[in-house]
């Protein structure tokens, strides 16, 4: 009986003890130990640092997102998620925004588009078009809308200063700002045609020799150190016309480094001696045509003129220099140039009839032009009928209406008074709007009127 008492009275008293009781004698003083899982997690307020890891089987990856309706992406070994390898970048791009789903569908796929995928959908794009394909295509641009697609991107910049682009230009009438000149010819310019244009300082970038061929500043407002910059840079010229410009032996001395010289217009110029005159027409021994009327040049210009001219010359215009030049003279040039076509000495008053004994040498001679020598009658011109070979005679100032129909009528053959202007060595014959120098079309124009 005592112990079942006993045994009753400790279960009793177990049970109480769980529940907050009073303890019984015997159980322990110190709360139960938590759980293993709960004692890996450190306190909030504790010092002590414990790593935490997420255990998770990857092989579970596809059966979880398939319950989810989500369908894996497929990756290839490197891991890439079917992204082509070209379009791979190795610097971070910023985050996608995924694409919105409606509540009604439930599968749907997360799939990363490339950039030149949808480009090449929409439509040709300009980066895949090769360079041979757009030179084409800035071929034919003017001049204005070349220079504005050479600000578009670095490519584009050095295909529109491209050689082929650049092969002749016209400025006719602009004004230049300083710098333009030293930007554009080095491009490869190998026509250039700017008369009666303002040019200020070139600034050349570079001290390479220019391409430049054919070249016409007729007229033009520049100063003598802009034009020496840009003549002697110079050394390919087969035609050139400074016509009324004021020039310098420096710039004389830059024209004879241009052997392959054929034709030169230096019509109304200034500015130099005859020394510089000997030597340039001494170094430019293929001159076919020259122009060298109304200079301003002394009696030694002329001697020096007609003693240096090269016997190649076919074309040659030294009107203008009245007392200046003499019959002797004469006789010097007709030795020198047995070849010339067309000659003009109009505006000579110390000409007399006794010079057309050499005109009869010249075997080849077409055009000849004696207007406003003053002292050759128009009875004298009879004379020159006899030129088996002259089509063209021009006497203004020399002869009246009346005796200009008589002398049509004398020499029927030849037309007299036709043209009231030589076209020897200059660049542009006729209208002025065409955009030829030498029969050499320039294809680069300004459409602007306000110049560059």
């Amino acid at each position: 009986m005592p112990v079942r008492a006993r045994a009753a009275g400790r279960r009793s008293g177990g049970k109480r003890g769980a529940r907050g009781g009073p303890a019984v004698r015997g159980a322990p003083t110190h709360a139960p130990a938590p759980p293993k899982h709960l004692r890996e997690i450190p306190s909030s307020s504790s010092n002590v640092s414990a790593s935490f890891t997420w255990d998770w089987d990857s092989s579970k990856t596809s059966e979880f997102l398939s319950s989810m309706g989500v369908s894996v992406l497929k990756k290839d070994k490197l891991g890439n998620e079917n992204t082509p390898q070209d379009l791979l970048v190795s610097s971070p791009c910023p985050p996608q925004k995924r694409p919105k789903v409606k509540e009604k569908e439930k599968d749907f796929v997360i799939v990363r588009r490339s950039r030149l995928l949808q480009e090449a959908e929409s439509g040709v794009f300009w980066d895949t078009l090769p360079d041979e394909l757009l030179l084409a295509i800035f071929a034919y641009l003017p001049l204005n809308d070349l220079l504005k697609v050479s600000l578009v991107c670095k490519r584009w910049h050095c295909l529109s200063f491209d050689e082929s682009l650049w092969q002749s230009l016209d400025l006719t009438g602009r004004s230049l700002l300083p710098g333009v000149i030293g930007q554009l010819l080095p491009a490869g310019v190998t026509v250039f045609r700017c008369p009666r244009s303002c040019i200020g300082n070139p600034l050349f970038k570079t001290s390479k020799p220019l391409r430049v061929q054919h070249m016409d500043l007729s007229n033009c407002t520049v100063s003598a150190a802009d034009l020496q910059s840009i003549l002697c840079r110079c050394e390919k010229l087969q035609n050139l016309s400074l016509e009324g410009l004021v020039l310098s032996d420096d710039i004389i001395k830059n024209i004879a480094k241009n052997p392959s010289l054929m034709r030169l217009n230096l019509c109304g110029c200034s500015g130099f001696s005859a020394a510089a005159l000997k030597l340039m027409l001494s170094s430019c021994s293929t001159l076919e045509e020259l122009n060298l009327s109304w200079c301003d040049f002394t009696a030694t210009h002329v001697k020096a003129a007609v003693n240096h001219i090269t016997s190649k010359v076919t074309q040659l215009n030294l009107s203008g220099y009245r007392q200046n030049l003499q019959i002797p003279d004469i006789k010097t040039l007709v030795e020198r140039c047995p070849f010339l076509v067309h000659l003009d000495l109009s505006d000579s008053v110390m000409l007399k009839p006794e010079c057309f004994q050499y005109f009869h040498r010249l075997i080849f001679l077409q055009h000849l032009c004696l207007s406003r020598c003053y002292q050759i009658s128009p009875a004298a011109l009879v004379e020159l009928g006899e030129i088996p070979t002259l089509k063209t005679l021009q006497v203004f100032g020399i002869v009246t209406h009346r005796s200009l129909q008589l002398l049509r009528e004398t020499l029927p053959n030849m037309k007299i008074n036709c043209s009231h202007f030589t076209s020897i060595a200059r660049p542009t014959v006729g209208s002025k709007k065409n955009h030829e120098i030498w029969g050499i079309k320039c294809r680069l124009t300004l459409r602007n009127p306000n110049g560059l």
